[in-house]
C-alpha cells in the first residue's frame, strides 16, 4: 500500500435546504446539487458549501438548489443519476471516498464508475486514529506494536460498516506497520463518529478510526487523544497532531469530498463545471470553510480526478480482496 491509496480531497456545498424528495430545476434555481443523505453530515455539507460559494462569488445566477436523497449509502442517488438523469447539464452530486469505496466493493448493486463523470475534489477530511485520554498508547508506534504482538488484543470502532473506509484506514496502518495478519484486528462498525468515540471512551474498544471533523468537539473536552492524522501534512489549526507519515507509517487516508455529474452531458458543460469548482477551491470563502471544519487542502480536478478515481478504486479493490470483503 502506498500513500496514493486514499489521497484526495473535496468538500462541497450548495445553498437552499430540503428535508428530502426529488426536485427539478426551476428558473429560480438554475442548478441543483444532490446530497445523497439526510441533512447534516459530509455530503450535505459539500452541497451547501460549494453551492453557496458558487452563488456568492457569481459563478451561478441563482442559488443552487439542494436535494437530500438518502438511501443505500449513496446508492439511491447514484442509481437515479446513472439511470434517469443521464444528460441533466444543471445537476451536480456530492461524493466522497465512501462513494468510491462502495463502487469498488460493488455495494451499489452492479453500478460502475463509468455511469457518471467524476468532476473533482477541492478538500479532504483527513482520517484520524484516536484513543481515550487515559489510554496507555502514547503514539501510533505504541498502538501498532500492540497489534503486531497480538492483533486480536486491539479493537477499533468506526462510523462505517466492516470493510468500509474507516475500517480500511486501520488496516492500512497495520499493514504499513508490518502486522502479519490484519484480518485478526477487531473492528466494530457503529452509526457515526460520535458513537465510535463513545465506544472508545467507554473502554469497549481501544481505538477509534474516523475523520478529523468527527473528533474536533471531543478534542476540546479532553476525552480523547488523537495519535495520528492520516494526511500528508499536519492540519492547520490542529498542529499538535502528528501525521502517520512522520511517525514512520506510510499511510495517507483522507476522505475527499467532491462532486460527480451525469455521464451524458457535453464535454463543454463538463469543463464549465470543472472551471466553477476550480474557482470555488481558489476562493477565500472556501479557504475559510476548510479551516473552520478541519479540512486539509487538496485539489484534483477534471481529467486528473478521473484518473485518480480509477487508481483509487483499483487500490480499494485490491485491499478489500486481501481482507475478504469481496471475492
Amino acid at each position: 500500500m502506498t500513500k496514493r491509496l486514499f489521497k484526495a480531497v473535496l468538500t462541497s456545498a450548495v445553498v437552499a435546504a430540503s428535508a428530502g424528495g426529488v426536485f427539478t430545476a426551476t428558473s429560480a434555481h438554475a442548478a441543483e446539487c444532490i446530497a445523497p443523505a439526510n441533512p447534516g453530515g459530509g455530503w450535505d455539507f459539500t452541497c451547501r458549501q460549494i453551492g453557496k460559494i458558487m452563488y456568492d462569488i457569481g459563478l451561478v445566477d441563482a442559488p443552487v438548489q439542494i436535494t437530500n436523497m438518502a438511501g443505500g449509502g449513496g446508492g439511491l442517488a447514484y442509481g437515479t443519476v446513472a439511470n434517469e438523469r443521464t444528460d441533466d447539464a444543471n445537476l451536480i452530486v456530492a461524493a466522497s471516498q465512501a462513494t468510491a469505496t462502495r463502487l469498488a466493493q460493488n455495494a451499489y448493486g452492479g453500478a460502475t464508475p463509468d455511469q457518471v463523470r467524476f468532476l473533482g475534489a477541492i478538500g479532504a477530511d483527513p482520517g484520524v486514529i484516536v484513543v481515550s485520554a487515559d489510554s496507555p498508547f502514547q503514539n501510533l508506534g505504541d498502538l501498532v506494536a500492540a497489534m503486531k504482538a497480538d492483533p486480536g488484543s486491539v479493537a477499533f470502532a468506526g462510523g462505517s460498516a466492516a470493510g468500509g473506509f474507516d475500517h480500511l484506514k486501520v488496516l492500512q496502518v497495520a499493514q504499513a506497520g508490518g502486522v502479519a495478519d490484519v484480518t485478526k484486528i477487531r473492528y466494530i462498525g457503529v452509526d457515526g463518529g460520535a458513537d465510535a468515540i463513545t465506544q472508545t471512551v467507554g473502554g469497549f474498544t481501544q481505538g477509534m478510526t474516523g475523520d478529523m471533523s468527527e473528533i474536533v468537539g471531543f478534542l476540546g473536552t479532553g476525552e480523547v487523544r488523537a495519535l495520528a492524522v492520516l494526511s500528508n501534512e499536519r492540519v492547520p489549526g490542529f498542529d499538535d497532531i502528528p501525521t502517520a507519515v512522520e511517525q514512520g507509517f506510510d499511510v495517507v487516508a483522507v476522505n475527499w469530498r467532491g462532486l460527480y455529474v451525469p455521464k451524458d452531458i457535453s464535454d463543454e458543460r463538463f469543463n464549465d463545471w470543472v472551471a466553477k469548482l476550480q474557482a470555488v477551491g481558489e476562493s477565500d470563502e472556501w479557504q475559510a470553510a476548510m479551516k473552520a471544519n478541519g479540512l486539509a487542502p487538496f485539489t484534483v480536478i477534471g481529467g486528473d480526478f478521473e484518473s485518480f478515481i480509477a487508481q483509487n478504486m483499483a487500490d480499494v479493490t485490491k485491499l478489500s480482496k486481501e481482507i475478504g470483503i469481496i471475492q
